[in-house]
């Protein structure tokens, strides 16, 4: 499990295509405090860390995961910058919501601009997932923690403060952007528990 609070920016320095598709991602964590075969989440990806040395570590990515997400779309290119989070300890501090790392899909920026100091960014989302994002629920984008303000169909958006902007990713967004989506959990539950029910279940409802 991850909160989808950011705490490191990392570095694709290389690609290899073995089956599975490998990855070697360079980090500013302490490596020795990382076990082989724990679980970082890349750009809300939770992966798992099959060989490290000080400085980087190696993930294995599965054709299923290449599918539902933006590796497999745009592709993870030797220099991109992944937002990173360590998994959840026991104890930590929930600062986000509960992410868990599993990927629903892809979104993408269709709008974006400046309203005062931050950046309001306008996605698109695919229908089905569409139903599950509210007006001020949670929203997982590429590994953040995001708040959703507003729902119109399959689009909603959110405000990024300069923080977020400075301390992860978001700060080189641009329109057209394609971005791994995590719906909320809880969101996921209740949708469930009303189509159960019988009763009706509509984006921003």
């Amino acid at each position: 499990m991850f909160t989808g609070i950011i705490t490191d920016i990392g570095t694709v320095t290389a690609v290899e295509l073995r089956g599975d598709m490998r990855a070697r991602i360079a980090c500013g964590y302490d490596m020795a405090t990382v076990d082989m075969g724990a679980s970082i989440a890349c750009d809300g990806v939770c992966l798992t860390v099959v060989d490290k040395a000080p400085g980087w570590f190696a993930v294995d990515i599965s054709a299923e995961t290449l599918s539902k997400t933006n590796i497999g779309t745009g592709g993870w290119q030797v220099g991109r910058r992944l937002n990173l989070e360590r998994a959840l300890r026991v104890g930590d501090e929930l600062g986000g919501h509960i992410v868990s790392g599993h990927v629903d899909g892809v979104a993408q920026v269709v709008e974006m601009h400046d309203e005062g100091d931050s950046l309001r960014l306008t996605f698109e989302a695919p229908p089905a997932l569409a139903r599950f994002i509210a007006p001020k629920g949670s929203i997982a984008l590429n590994g953040t923690s995001l708040t959703v303000n507003e729902v119109a169909g399959n689009r909603f958006g959110i405000n990024l403060i300069p923080h977020t902007r400075h301390f992860t990713t978001w700060g080189t967004v641009a329109q057209g952007d394609s971005v791994n989506l995590e719906v909320d959990t809880m969101a996921r539950y209740v949708a469930r528990l009303a189509e159960a029910m019988g009763a009706p279940t509509t984006a921003g409802a």
